[in-house]
Parts: structure tokens; C-alpha cells; sequence
């Protein structure tokens, strides 16, 4: 990989993150403006390590581990950069497997947005679409066994996989509306500062997932992985102190957020089965459907 297309992989992966990312950052500083002034610091400073080295930094890590245990710890956060045999052999291996994974999670990520998510149009369909709800479930499994299908006849682990990527949405899934169910409760209750943090850190870990498996669509590389993730990570929080008012007013940008993950998700689905996509389709993807959405909030602003 030259570095031209390392810049970039970069900077699509930190657009990617603070994109997706936009609805914890609304959450987090809706949260925070009822807490006092010392719980609002602890979460800021310690939430950020926690958010940025233990959610963003070791999910990426332990994911590549766990496709090729046999690499080792070490090996599988160097392997994009090794040039023995044997490791670009597991990795090249287990790809197809992380990428049927991936590409489920995130296109079930944007069924669910688009089927039931309450939204801002900014397409026509859009409202067609949501009025469809009860179909949501229908098309995701049906979407499901046609990949598992081909994947069975191609790779019956690469079947598994998407599997487990279906099995993960529905976990984060349902962790994430139950913390978002209880968000009135918290905010109109007088909980105490220590829930609120509690509650806070498990939306972020649900947003993390989001972003971790998205990340695969850009790169296999570790490294870049937590570099890209962990500043975009920075940026949401930096939206959460000063600008979300800013942010919330670009009503089209969550639009943009989940077209970029289906289009990842179709990435990584096309690429596990056997496709070429060159290193530098995802970022531009990403940079343009993103653009696009944000050119189209501000003229809803004007």
C-alpha cells in the first residue's frame, strides 16, 4: 500500500467513524448537559481512553485475532505489514469469513435505518420505504439465505460467518434500543451521575461495533484501523462539547452516514466473494455519498 492510498484510507476511515457516529455524539451531550460539572469532566477525559484505546482500539485487534488464532497476539496486529508466507496465507484465508461477517451487519444496519428508524427524507423512497416496516424482516432474511447460499457453495466457513454478522446486528441491536428505552427514564428520573456514565459507555460500545466493523471495508490493517477509528473517535467527542447544535442542524447527514454503510457493506460482501476492489474505492465512496448529503443539508439551511 503507497502512501497516498495509506492518506486516504485514513482519512475515509475518520470520515466513516465521525459519521456514524453523529447519533451517539447527540446522545452523549444530551446526557451530559444533566450531570454536574466534575461527572461531565470524568467522562470527557476517562471516557474518551475508553471509548478510543479499549472499545476502538482493541475490537479491531481482537476481531483479526479471532479469525487466525493461530497468528498470535503480535502477528495479528502486524499481519497487513508482514511479508511471511504464512501470515498473509492466514489472513488471506480468514478474509472471506470477516468480510461475509462485515458486509451483513452493516447492510441489516441499513435495512433496519431505512425500514423502521424514524428519519429526515432525503431521497425519494425514503418515506415509501418506512411506511413498509413489517416487511424489514422479511427482506433481511431473505437477503440472509441468499448469501449463505452462494457462500455455502463457495465457502461453507464464509456461510458461517455471515451468519455471525447477522447474529451480532441483532445482539447490538437489541442492547442499544434497550440503553435508548431507558434514556427518558434516566433523564427525567434524578439518577445518579455514575448511571448516567454507565448508560453512556454502553451506547458508545454499541456505536464502536458500528464503526470497528465498517473500518474492514477500508483496510485489513490494524494500525491504520486504529489510527483512522481513534481520531474520528476524538472528533465526536470534540462535537459532543462544542458543536452539536451545529450538527444537529445538518439534517440530511445521517442520511449520508447510512448510505455509506450500505455501499461498505456491499463492499465487503463482493469483495469476500472472490471480487477486486482496489484499496482506494471505499474512501472515495464514503467522501462522496457523504459529501453529497452534507452539500444537501446546507441548502436545506438556506
Amino acid at each position: 500500500m503507497d502512501f497516498l492510498t495509506i492518506i486516504l484510507v485514513v482519512s475515509g476511515l475518520i470520515l466513516y467513524e465521525t459519521v456514524s457516529s453523529v447519533d451517539n455524539a447527540i446522545i452523549n451531550a444530551q446526557v451530559l448537559s444533566t450531570m454536574k460539572k466534575e461527572s461531565r469532566r470524568w467522562f470527557l477525559t476517562w471516557g474518551i481512553l475508553i471509548a478510543v484505546f479499549l472499545l476502538r482500539g482493541l475490537l479491531p485487534w481482537a476481531i483479526v485475532w479471532a479469525t487466525n488464532p493461530a497468528l498470535g497476539p503480535v502477528a495479528a496486529l502486524t499481519a497487513s505489514f508482514s511479508s511471511d508466507p504464512r501470515v498473509v496465507e492466514a489472513i488471506e484465508a480468514s478474509a472471506p469469513i470477516l468480510l461475509s461477517g462485515g458486509g451483513i451487519f452493516l447492510v441489516f444496519l441499513f435495512f433496519h435505518w431505512l425500514f423502521l428508524e424514524p428519519k429526515r427524507f432525503g431521497l425519494k423512497g425514503e418515506e415509501f420505504f418506512q411506511s413498509q416496516g413489517v416487511w424489514f424482516y422479511a427482506i433481511i432474511s431473505l437477503i440472509l439465505a441468499a448469501v449463505v447460499w452462494f457462500a455455502i457453495r463457495q465457502n461453507p466457513l464464509m456461510a458461517f460467518g455471515a451468519v455471525v454478522g447477522s447474529t451480532i446486528f441483532f445482539i447490538v441491536h437489541g442492547f442499544r434500543e434497550n440503553a435508548e428505552a431507558q434514556e427518558e427514564k434516566l433523564l427525567g428520573s434524578g439518577a445518579s451521575d455514575v448511571s448516567k456514565i454507565f448508560y453512556l459507555e454502553v451506547i458508545d460500545a454499541t456505536f464502536s461495533i458500528d464503526g470497528v466493523i465498517g473500518a474492514f471495508a477500508f483496510t485489513f490493517s490494524v494500525p491504520l484501523i486504529l489510527l483512522g477509528n481513534g481520531i474520528g473517535a476524538l472528533v465526536v467527542r470534540q462535537l459532543t462539547i462544542g458543536n452539536i447544535e451545529r450538527i444537529k442542524s445538518l439534517v440530511f447527514l445521517k442520511n449520508g452516514a447510512m448510505y455509506s454503510i450500505l455501499c461498505l457493506g456491499v463492499v465487503m460482501m463482493l469483495d469476500g466473494f472472490g471480487f477486486h476492489i482496489p484499496a482506494w474505492l471505499s474512501p472515495i465512496i464514503t467522501v462522496a455519498i457523504v459529501g453529497y448529503f452534507f452539500i444537501k443539508s446546507k441548502k436545506a439551511l438556506s
